[in-house]
């Protein structure tokens, strides 16, 4: 059992470094491209993860609770994480999980999870959702627990990812969507000059009408809102959908780069680039920061 600590976590995320890339047939030397390395922060927790729990496990400590309980799918990347940080500093974890019919076997990822020393609790997908959004200190089976929404969006995950980007000096910051939680983090810390285009990787989702509900200050998001450029039209298909233009996309740009993209979230990124930077007139000689927010876990 490790104790847990801010400056841990702080020497994991000096784990992501900023280098140069490029993307197949942009051909413009005028523009350079930067990618933002969190997928390098933890073998086990890496990605915008971390980020988004840094300040829920500080809180749960702080507010003397049991443990940490959260929300997640039977492939959810967030349940792992937070399983894998509980188990690194000895904090006790559970996992609601969506389906009554799973069970902590029916996946390598929830194995992995109850071997963690997560305690998995399935639920039916109409009592989840009723819960998905909880926060706060909240008393579960008689025991305070800090619980944590499904992906991580409350506004202690907003907190950990408005450090992505502290202090740079790119134009444009360029981000996948799921939850909005890293993308109103990254909001909040933009210059007056800088932009960030946001990419959901969900069918039909609102990108503004989250990021607002998130963020839970109406006045404060209209003034950022003039900051947000939404390209929502490569999701394909949906989450976890994909089409064979966009696995030769991420075939030939893992060809060509230091970092690899896999086609559920990165790759639908890039993709969403190559595509806005062909189409600009407006951005040349302009520096643009991809964040690396990791992609599907490796068990």
């Amino acid at each position: 059992m490790r104790q847990f600590s801010l400056a841990i976590l702080d020497d994991f995320f000096n784990n992501s470094c900023l280098h140069e890339f490029n993307i197949p047939n942009l051909n413009d030397s005028n523009l350079e491209l930067f990618v933002k390395r969190d997928d390098l922060i933890h073998k086990d927790f890496s990605g915008n993860k971390l980020r988004k729990l840094k300040y829920n496990l500080k809180a749960c400590l702080e507010n003397n609770c049991e443990g940490i309980l959260t929300f997640g799918g039977a492939y959810s990347n967030h349940l792992l994480a937070t399983a894998s940080a509980c188990h690194y500093f000895g904090i006790k974890s559970i996992g609601i999980v969506r389906g009554e019919e799973l069970t902590a076997t029916s996946n390598k990822l929830l194995e992995r999870c109850n071997n963690l020393g997560m305690e998995l609790i399935f639920y039916s997908r109409s009592n989840f959702d009723e819960m998905k959004k909880i926060t706060g200190c909240t008393n579960f089976n008689s025991k305070e627990y800090w619980v944590v929404p499904e992906g991580g969006a409350n506004q202690e995950g907003i907190e950990g990812c408005r450090e992505i980007i502290s202090n740079s000096n790119f134009d444009y910051i360029v981000v996948a969507q799921g939850t909005s939680t890293t993308s109103v983090g990254i909001l909040l810390e933009l210059t007056d000059f800088q932009k960030i285009i946001v990419v959901p990787v969900l069918k039909g989702y609102d990108s503004i009408g989250e990021m607002k509900k998130l963020l839970a200050d109406d006045r404060l998001f209209d003034r950022l809102s003039t900051k947000i450029i939404v390209l929502d039209q490569f999701h394909f298909g949906g989450y976890a959908k994909t089409t064979e233009d966009l696995k030769q996309f991420v075939y030939k740009f893992n060809e060509f780069n230091p970092f690899k993209i896999e086609p559920i979230y990165t790759g639908k990124v890039i993709f969403a680039l190559s595509r806005w930077l062909k189409s600009e007139e407006l951005i040349k000689n302009k520096k643009v920061l991809f964040v690396h927010t990791g992609g599907l876990s490796q068990v």
